[in-house]
């Protein structure tokens, strides 16, 4: 597992090479690729120009950011489908293999049954044509009770609910974007963590809770950094995910009112302040 930076998690506003050399100068291991930017340079100067941005940081790429209009209206979805070989070809090229994207738990006007049929026949599409390319798609569950309440209809907002539609898709390559909020917003434990296996988790966001809330209170936008409060068990989630084989990008995303502040007026102090709440939780975890 890498220490891996996205700037926009942490709120910092810049360009995808900017956002490299904030990885690389703040300690980060890894860096998200950027579809828009590294396509745009890949038309220049071939896939090894992208990989050389990596290779000349000492940085490993973390993921991509899915960007199929997955819940637009069907048009919007078709058309933005047919972007998604040259992406994966890209991807695969720079040795890029996990994308993800999130999937609100709820519905105004989709009833649970049209939710459940709409989503699990466009990612299906989606990860067929992913799959020839070798790669995974990972999918967020959003847990708080807070965000699903006002909704009409529910759906699915658990761990379990969501690894039950990726099975329901039959194609394999569909597993989680596993954020430790949602995790523990949604009443996981970690147990259910254990019973997880490496081809399940694509990709992991990390973060922590504010004490004295409780969990069904918890509001998706107030977070803290990694081992801030210690009210969601990081260390114990990352030594599950090690034990698991899980060897992926470990990104955090605080949605943390303080940091985006100093990401606006210092945005290597932002990060390397990220860096150091990962280095905290992995030394607590015992692992490198």
């Amino acid at each position: 597992m890498f220490k891996n930076l996205s700037p926009g998690a942490i709120g910092i506003r810049c360009g995808w090479v900017e956002g490299l050399d904030l990885a690389a100068s703040a300690g980060f291991q890894g860096a998200d690729l950027v579809m828009p930017e590294a396509l745009a340079l890949a038309e220049s100067g071939g896939a090894s120009a992208v990989r050389a941005l990596y290779d000349e940081r000492g940085l490993k790429i973390g993921g991509w950011p899915f960007t199929v209009k997955w819940n637009g209206t069907e048009d919007e979805f078709i058309e933005s489908l047919a972007s998604l070989p040259a992406q994966a070809r890209l991807a695969a090229e720079v040795g890029c293999f996990r994308t993800m994207t999130w999937m609100p738990g709820w519905s105004n006007t989709l009833t649970r049954q049209e939710h459940f049929d709409r989503v699990s026949r466009r990612f299906k599409l989606c990860a067929e044509v992913l799959k020839p390319h070798g790669h995974r798609l990972g999918l967020e569950f959003i847990g708080p009770r807070t965000s699903r309440a006002p909704a009409k209809h529910g759906f699915i907002y658990t761990m379990d609910g969501m690894l039950a539609l990726c099975c329901a898709m039959g194609v394999g390559n569909v597993g989680l974007l596993f954020d430790v909020w949602h995790w523990y917003t949604c009443g996981s434990t970690l147990d259910d963590v254990r019973h997880l296996t490496a081809s399940d988790v694509v990709y992991v966001h990390i973060n922590d809770a504010p004490d004295g809330v409780d969990v069904l209170d918890q509001i998706d936008s107030r977070r803290c950094l990694p081992g801030e409060t210690g009210v969601i068990p990081n260390p114990a989630l990352l030594r599950i995910l090690k034990e698991i084989g899980y060897d992926g990008p470990v990104t955090v995303e605080p949605f943390n009112e303080a940091l985006r502040a100093l990401s606006a007026t210092d945005p290597l102090a932002a990060a390397i302040r990220t860096r150091e709440s990962l280095d905290l939780v992995y030394r607590q975890a015992e692992i490198e």
